[in-house]
């Protein structure tokens, strides 16, 4: 297949940029893959779709506030949004190093230093070349406290929530209903620079009326990158070199996957994150096994799927990874005709939109 096979038909109006009222108020799509049956639903009304015996499964990463504004010498404006942690040979209370995307990127120069707020600085130290000996897209810099202040600490209070290009939001307004939105109610380890979506139309009541009728939970962790919202760039997806993301899968998702086989029970992915750590920890045997580090799995379609029974997930961007996931799962006609539907009903679209189950796959639990 090709990139361009993922591409649809999106009004700009579709698009959500402010989250609803309440999280389990969104549009759920429901699609019976098995029945070729598709209901429309509110998440709310999961305790419809999910039963007893059933395991979902979701990602407890935190999103970091890691976007940062701050002024040059010139008194020009700078932007970072801080990617990935650099281990520091020489560690120093209240400094880190990270690689970052820096905007305007060709006007910073290696030894400069760039004003935060709450006292703190940025120093440039350096932009790292491609193999084909062009600047890369990343700076190395030194994130600098005041006294010995904390990473995560300098983070929550002068950072902002790194929401995604398509999120609109005037310059200099709080970020303070985003700090609490764009999180999951079960996120609590920090790594991410952007949400896994789908867990966050859950609520602490919907979690407890699940656990009440026999839904089990588990966690695994995955911290969502920059990746997650890059199009595919190349034609071939043979070709596309898939980006890496960290991920942890504890004992006790493994014995939970394994007690919901025991009972016939679905295990319910919770969003494409939750997807790629299982999928990516089951061995050449087929056996799930514990373990942590960073995947690249790329699942399109023909890829197996081994563990996952069940998906809910957003809807997503157009030639992007996420949809070709969701393809995989679901088929390829089928998934672009069910985002043709929620085009037509008027769903709302990606981070801050509604939400799709996907049920009832060829050789899983009814």
């Amino acid at each position: 297949m090709k990139t361009d096979d993922f591409d649809y038909f999106l009004p700009p109006t579709s698009i959500a940029q402010e989250p609803l009222a309440q999280r389990d108020g969104a549009r759920l799509l429901e699609h019976d893959l098995g029945r070729n049956q598709t209901r429309h639903r509110r998440v709310r009304e999961l305790t419809e779709v999910l039963r007893a015996g059933d395991l979902l499964v979701v990602n407890d990463t935190r999103v970091r506030p890691v976007r940062l504004f701050g002024r040059r010498q010139s008194g020009g404006k700078v932007e970072f949004l801080l990617t990935t942690a650099v281990a520091d040979h020489k560690p120093r209370p209240g400094v880190s190093r990270w690689l970052a995307r820096v905007h305007p990127a060709r006007k910073l120069r290696p030894g400069e230093r760039i004003e935060l707020d709450g006292g703190a600085h940025a120093l440039a130290v350096e932009r790292p070349v491609q193999d084909d000996g062009k600047p890369g897209p990343h700076w190395m810099i030194e994130l600098v406290a005041a006294g010995a202040t904390q990473v995560e600490e300098l983070l929550l209070e002068i950072g902002r929530m790194p929401l995604p290009p398509y999120i609109q939001r005037e310059p200099g307004s709080s970020d303070a209903e985003d700090r609490k939105r764009y999180q999951t109610v079960f996120a609590d380890k920090p790594g991410a620079i952007a949400a896994p979506t789908a867990g966050l139309h859950f609520t602490g009541e919907l979690l407890q009326r699940l656990e009440a009728m026999g839904v089990e939970r588990a966690a695994v962790t995955l911290h969502v990158g920059e990746g997650t919202f890059q199009p595919v760039a190349v034609q071939d997806l043979e070709q596309h070199p898939m980006h890496s993301e960290s991920y942890d899968l504890p004992p006790q998702t493994v014995a939970a996957v394994e007690a919901c086989r025991r009972r016939g029970g679905r295990v319910v992915a919770v969003g494409t994150t939750s997807v790629r750590v299982l999928e990516s920890c089951v061995d050449a045997n087929g056996t799930l096994r514990p373990g942590s580090g960073a995947t690249r799995l790329f699942l399109r379609p023909g890829s197996k799927f081994k563990v996952v029974d069940a998906l809910l997930t957003n809807f997503h961007l157009p030639r992007s990874t996420l949809l070709m996931l969701v393809s995989a799962f679901a088929g390829f006609e089928r998934t672009m005709e069910l985002y043709r539907i929620a085009v037509e009903e008027g769903y709302r679209f990606y981070s801050y939109g509604d939400a799709m189950c996907l049920h009832g796959r060829e050789g899983s639990p009814l």
